[in-house]
């Protein structure tokens, strides 16, 4: 495939590729499964990375190169910390992949980030130039599009959300602090507020059909009994709804937006929580009655996203 734009979304398990043409339409895709293990190394992240683009090519060298990292991503594409993939810390992958693809222009930067782009471009997000992207899986990733562009900050590492605290007293988070906001919002704030409602003797139902034990209560058992309609377990998707608002309204009051998009894994339930974030929403943010609305809306581009996103990125080169 000559003048191939490509873009890769570079995830824990897999990277997920695709070609596009210069008018965003994807027109070839593949996936390439990144090793698992402790002994994993940056070789092999790049050869995953190299397999994955030779696939949606053909063979062939790409025009243009668009990576979608896991992580702190510089400006200058050099991963500074990738917590679900400790191999990439201190990579530059603008200058790896340069070496790889010599011929190829290469642009690096985070995945929520790159999700963002293609939402803007093609997805939920057309006609807003003011939109916050909020990735919901099992943490919590963010973009920012202001005034019609993707905005990465001073050093690239603008978007990340999911360590905004929510409550300083609350619960220990994997990046040191406590009570940030993808402890209460994300797929494993949902396990771990509906394992707190079950050991406080609530979810009865649902305990029992696990046997009884609360503390093996997860994410999808919650999701199966909300579909049937079991009503205690929706009221654990009102307060995640709640904490998602909470997170919302205080980035809307600093921003401005005009829409939020959720994406992610959790977003394939997001009618269990979104009415609940959306009606929520009002009374979180200062000045609501005075505010056009701000609708809170799911991810149309889907899993695609980020790849596609890398890629509208490197169109842009």
């Amino acid at each position: 495939m000559s003048d191939a734009i490509v873009g890769l979304d570079v995830g824990g398990t897999k990277i997920a590729a695709v070609a596009i043409d210069d008018t965003f339409q994807i027109i070839g895709e593949a996936v390439s499964p990144v090793p698992r293990g402790g002994s994993v190394s940056v070789d092999d992240v790049l050869t995953a990375m190299t397999q994955a683009v030779r696939a949606v090519t053909g063979g062939a060298d790409p025009d243009r190169l668009g990576a979608g990292l896991p992580g702190m991503v510089t400006r200058e594409g050099r991963m500074t910390v990738a917590p679900n993939l400790p191999a990439a810390n201190g990579v530059d992958f603008t200058a790896e992949l340069g070496r790889i693809f010599p011929s190829a222009q290469v642009v690096v930067l985070n995945d929520a980030d790159a999700a963002t782009v293609a939402e803007h471009r093609v997805g939920a997000a057309v006609g807003h130039d003011n939109v916050l992207m909020v990735t919901l899986g099992t943490g919590i990733g963010g973009g920012l599009i202001l005034d019609g562009k993707i905005r990465r900050g001073a050093h690239g590492f603008a978007g990340e959300i999911g360590h905004m605290v929510l409550d300083p007293s609350g619960p220990a988070c994997p990046c040191g602090q406590r009570g940030c906001f993808e402890r209460y919002a994300s797929g494993s704030g949902l396990a771990r507020l509906a394992r707190e409602a079950a050991m406080s003797g609530h979810l009865t139902s649902l305990v029992t059909a696990l046997g009884g034990d609360s503390e093996a209560v997860r994410g999808e058992d919650v999701a199966a009994a909300a579909r049937a309609g079991d009503g205690e377990v929706l009221a654990v998707f009102d307060e995640l709804g709640w904490w998602l608002a909470r997170g919302v309204a205080n980035l809307a009051m600093i921003v401005d937006f005009s829409l939020v998009v959720v994406g992610g894994g959790l977003s394939d339930i997001a009618d269990l929580f979104l009415p609940a974030a959306q009606r929520h929403l009002p009374e979180l943010c200062e000045g609501w009655s005075y505010r056009a609305p701000l609708p809170i809306v799911t991810s149309t581009v889907g899993t695609r996203a980020g790849a596609l996103g890398a890629a509208v990125m490197a169109v842009d080169l």
